[in-house]
């Protein structure tokens, strides 16, 4: 028999969980892995194709409604996240009589630092985070996140980033459930989970 639960409002929060659209170094990558690992493409910005990937994503954001309900928007620092955020949720392209649009915070993930210089002193331009990393930061924060008065949030990042924040919830789920929710993102793509507190319930 399947299982089927209730559980009260106040204990969710609903996540909306994108990826960045495709930006320069997905296209470089596709040639050679290691161009990942280039710090001339460590902040590519989206690709022609990826903008037009942002706006066909926007158009089905507002048309769905989802832009009106979303209370915040969450996103990496980098520029293209950022300009996936922006042309997704922000007022850029608003149309008259719609509701203002979420606000939107850059957020360097889950990544605690003593600020002594402008320098990024944890990015190693010759070595990729372990999983492990990854992990642990995605765990950091989605604690973060849940502290949030918001209910209903998106949260803009990279591909990776995202697969581990969903592999925090995984064990909870069916295996089928899980190796769909937690496959690898395509540029562009939105998932949608939500989230409880079973402590609240």
């Amino acid at each position: 028999m399947d299982a089927r639960f209730l559980y009260p409002l106040e204990s969710c929060k609903i996540i909306h969980l994108l990826r960045h659209g495709q930006a320069l170094h997905n296209v470089e990558a596709e040639k050679d892995r290691n161009a990942l690992l280039s710090p001339h493409l460590f902040d590519a910005p989206l690709t022609y194709h990826g903008h037009q990937q942002v706006e066909n994503l926007r158009e089905c954001i507002v048309s769905s409604g989802l832009l009106k309900r979303v209370e915040l928007v969450v996103t990496s620092p980098l520029l293209r996240t950022m300009q996936t955020a922006f042309g997704v949720f922000g007022n850029e392209h608003e149309q008259p009589n719609m509701t203002s649009s979420p606000p939107i915070l850059a957020l360097e993930v889950a990544r605690d630092r003593n600020i002594e210089s402008e320098e990024d002193n944890l990015w190693r331009p010759d070595v990729r985070e372990s999983e492990e990393e990854i992990l642990a930061r995605g765990l950091e924060f989605m604690k973060w996140l849940w502290k949030r008065p918001e209910k209903e949030v998106a949260v803009v990042s990279h591909g990776i980033v995202l697969q581990h924040m969903l592999y925090v919830f995984a064990n909870d789920c069916d295996e089928s459930i899980r190796h769909e929710l937690c496959k690898r993102f395509a540029n562009c793509e939105i998932r949608t989970v939500v989230i409880v507190d079973k402590g609240l319930v």
